[in-house]
């Protein structure tokens, strides 16, 4: 979508506030030029030559009271980063010459740039789509080589590339069936079912591919983190084992055999993150082994939920072992219940065996369960709030929303098929699986979507 030819033209100071060698102030829109004209001289060059191609140059500019050194560079309609005409003027950083500068610029008709105002017309005019411009964000707010890698590939275009084309293969698909409609199986212009089947399966496979590129894509410290607590010989270890289907953790009858914490990535269900084994909290523990919980202590206070992992048949004979619930968020979880006599029933929380003889495993889809419940609740069971979390995780979330419901429509779909629905009920299942991916990209977002997503740039982005 293009902006209107009268869209006001705006101006920020586009470096880091506080007194520098060097500040930048950026102003795009239709009145660019014309500012361009009225505040810089271009050394050894008249100013209607310097405007005349994307141009960059030393000169003197005039802020209303005087003259000062500066570099301006020129980028004309529709080679610049908003697609309108942009000019940047790089001036001495002292604190009260930017002010007068930008008091200037705004007397000769720019306004003040809104947050993420820049980056808003990018995404308007073309520039971009949505997710790139959610690449934008997370490079700017990266903390670490990990987010500024997650961060490059939405940008790059990674998302919206696999997304374009996934839009493209259910629009076609759609065309199909809508075409199938006027013409019934004995028509040569009649699509076979199995060929609606067939790309349908192909279809649901890309998507299954680009919500596994996104989570891939997502560095762990934007995933939810679960860490499993509890005392030494719980049965964390096998439990960690059994939820990742793998063998990584050491897993051992002798207490304390875990020292160092492990993680790997889950996804149960529409929830991904990050699952951590630790050494089991004692009391009693040697001075290698209290070391090694007061590092367990730290990482166990960032999680964003705990698995309390208790010894069914320990905890028959130790009373008071509900002293040690820890706070934050949790989910019970009942270990070895195997070897506990009587009513399962009477237990209350997750039950689980991890240590049934011939590598049988007793509760686990209970536990995924209840998992992917408290993950999807942003997890926060039993009423606390997680303090984990941060903008990568926000619109992590968002893509696989996106991605997530375009498949649960294509699946929905699929059935609808082979259940003989009429062609236009299908058609529309189509539609809804093209407007979750819209979503993504920005074609159909709504203004107050787009609203709370730029007003998390700073001004002058």
């Amino acid at each position: 979508m293009q902006l209107d030819s009268d869209t006001d033209t705006i101006v920020a100071v586009a470096s880091p506030p506080g007194a520098g060698l060097r500040a930048v102030l950026r102003v795009s829109g239709p009145r660019a030029g014309e500012i361009v004209r009225a505040t810089f001289q271009p050394e050894g060059l008249d100013c209607a030559s310097f405007l005349a191609a994307r141009s960059v140059g030393t000169g003197r500019f005039r802020d209303g009271t005087g003259d000062q050194p500066a570099l301006c560079l020129w980028m004309p309609a529709p080679a610049s980063y908003t697609c309108e005409d942009v000019a940047e003027f790089h001036l001495v950083g002292a604190e009260p010459l930017v002010s007068c500068a930008l008091g200037h610029l705004s007397s000769l008709g720019a306004r003040m740039a809104r947050a993420g105002e820049f980056t808003r017309r990018a995404f308007l005019n073309g520039r971009f789509d949505l997710a790139q411009a959610e690449g934008v964000l997370e490079l700017i707010e990266a903390s670490n080589e990990g987010e500024r890698r997650a961060a490059h590939l939405l940008l790059s275009g990674g998302l919206s590339e696999r997304v374009t084309g996934l839009r493209d293969e259910l629009e076609d698909l759609r065309a199909l069936c809508e075409a199938s409609l006027d013409f019934d199986e004995s028509d040569t212009a009649d699509v076979p079912m199995d060929e609606l089947l067939e790309r349908c399966e192909a279809v649901d496979l890309s998507l299954e591919r680009a919500l596994s590129w996104e989570v891939a894509r997502q560095p762990p410290s934007s995933l939810p983190r679960v860490f499993l607590y509890g005392r030494p010989n719980a049965g964390k270890s096998s439990l960690f084992n059994a939820l990742i289907g793998e063998s990584q953790a050491l897993v051992s009858p002798v207490a304390g055999t875990t020292r160092d914490s492990l993680t790997a990535l889950c996804t149960f269900g529409q929830e991904t993150f990050v699952l951590q084994d630790a050494p089991g909290f004692d009391a009693f523990a040697g001075e290698a082994d209290r070391k090694a919980q007061e590092l367990a202590r730290r990482e166990k206070g960032a999680a964003d939920l705990l698995l309390w992992v208790v010894d069914a048949e320990s905890a028959a004979s130790r009373p008071g072992w509900q002293e040690e619930a820890p706070s934050g968020p949790w989910i019970l979880v009942w270990n070895k219940v195997d070897r506990v006599p009587g009513s399962r029933a009477e237990i209350e929380g997750v039950q689980v065996s991890t240590c049934l003889a011939g590598g049988a495993r007793q509760g686990l889809g209970d536990l995924r369960e209840a998992l992917a419940s408290a993950l999807g609740d942003r997890g926060t069971p039993r009423g606390e709030s997680s303090t984990a979390g941060g903008l990568s995780r926000e619109l992590f979330l968002r893509h696989r929303e996106g991605l997530g419901r375009a498949l649960t429509e294509l699946r929905k779909v699929r059935g609808e098929l082979r259940g003989g629905v009429p062609l236009d009920f299908v058609a529309e299942g189509l539609r809804q699986a093209t407007g979750a991916l819209d979503a993504i990209t920005g074609r159909t977002t709504p203004e107050t979507l787009l609203d709370r997503i730029f007003s998390r740039f700073c001004i002058g982005k």
